[in-house]
């Protein structure tokens, strides 16, 4: 990794990667009590599911992070990261699940190195890119255990009727936690893009805000359904990821190194769109955010439809939640998530379309094409130049495509 590149790790953002591994181990901690709490009340389907869903993000996390070390060993810059190669030490510890750990010591290491000695770009640099291989396991986690976990949760408190002022209070953090994990990884993503297309901390807080209108109302309608229902949240979930997979597969991704393991990515993707938006190709991203909320509202009208007609037919739900107030209280949420996002867009959203890049190097190039692919609010966005296959010796190639296909 020989060229310098203008990248801006803040102390700030610095001290957020800090912060994200307390949270991460205070995570752990509470899933752990949360399933003795379902063993001692003797809800052992609740702890299976719980278990269940632990071990399959913490899986999906270990293999990628595995993958993408596989692709990369000769790039290793960090001590510990070099200490676990040499000792042949990496993969026992993504086989004992302790693989994001290993990343975190990696992305701490450098960017205290860098804070302290005051080091050139190339330690920036690799703290960014450290940063966002993070950034995305974090992501992935957070929909393949916290977004699901927190469907479970809301889905026993509707069944128990346990639903009072710190309860919801609770819920709400949970989700502001999920609508935070999606706006620190499109921030982290800012920074392969020139400085003053960097994200602001007012334009990432409009983000969040968004998207925690958006997740609120679908994560509830799934927890609803879920609640009189539970058998068929099965179903549901099969048949719509399935589908979102195949729509995964026709947009051609190409993040990974080795055609084989793409489908895992497009699965992972595919659970995340089954929350939430993210983008992963290029093209006309407006008309297809269009549909995918189009398409994602439809289907949530429909939850909470079956919500509904089974609430009638029990009249003993009255006494909880009343529809003719949840219904429009929800689906107005999402609206005004929706609204949110355009203002955000026409106003907030550090564009780069009015910027005029004179230099004809390969890398301004990369962030040129990474700019125009952000274009969410042109209307008559066409798909820009792919960028070029070797831009930067050193770089994984994940963090070029995804530059190139960056989301909004």
């Amino acid at each position: 990794m020989e060229e310098s590149f203008p990248f801006h790790y803040s102390l700030l953002e610095y001290l957020f990667t800090l912060v994200g591994l307390l949270f991460f181990l205070l995570d752990i901690a509470l899933d752990i009590w949360t399933v003795v709490s379902f063993y001692q009340d003797g809800a052992y389907v609740y702890m299976a599911v719980m278990i269940f869903l632990l071990l399959g993000s913490s899986v999906l996390l270990q293999v990628f992070s595995w993958l993408w070390y596989s692709d990369s060993l000769d790039k290793i810059e960090t001590k510990v990261e070099k200490f676990a190669k040499r000792h042949l030490l990496i993969k026992p510890f993504h086989f004992l699940q302790l693989g994001v750990y290993l990343r975190y010591a990696g992305v701490i290491e450098i960017s205290t190195t860098h804070f302290l000695r005051h080091t050139n770009s190339f330690t920036e640099g690799v703290a960014v890119y450290l940063n966002h291989d993070l950034q995305m396991l974090r992501l992935f986690e957070t929909f393949s255990e916290s977004a699901p976990q927190l469907t479970l949760m809301m889905s026993i408190i509707l069944q128990r009727g346990e639903l009072e002022l710190m309860t919801g209070l609770k819920i709400l953090t949970s989700a502001a936690a999920i609508a935070s994990s999606v706006a620190m990884y499109h921030r982290c993503m800012r920074a392969f893009l020139p400085e003053k297309h960097k994200m602001s901390w007012i334009s990432t807080g409009v983000y969040f805000l968004w998207n925690l209108l958006v997740i609120i109302p679908r994560v509830t309608a799934l927890a609803l359904f879920c609640s009189v229902l539970p058998c068929y949240i099965i179903a549901h979930f099969l048949s719509l990821w399935m589908l979102l997979l195949l729509v995964a597969w026709s947009q051609k991704t190409n993040y990974m190194e080795h055609p084989g393991w793409e489908w895992l990515f497009r699965a992972a993707v595919a659970l995340i769109w089954y929350f939430c938006w993210f983008n992963v190709s290029t093209g006309s991203i407006k008309s297809k955010s269009i549909f995918y909320y189009s398409f994602m509202a439809l289907d949530t009208v429909m939850l909470l439809g079956f919500w509904c007609w089974k609430v009638f037919e029990n009249a003993g739900c009255w006494s909880s939640l009343n529809p003719y107030k949840v219904i429009p209280t929800l689906l107005g949420l999402y609206v005004i998530g929706i609204l949110v996002k355009m203002i955000y867009y026409r106003w907030f959203h550090p564009n780069g379309d009015k910027e005029k890049i004179t230099e004809p190097t390969e890398e301004g190039q990369l962030r040129l094409a990474a700019a125009c692919y952000d274009m969410e609010t042109d209307s008559n966005a066409k798909a820009a130049a792919p960028a070029p296959a070797q831009t930067f010796t050193g770089v994984p190639n994940r963090h070029k495509k995804m530059a190139a296909n960056f989301y909004s």
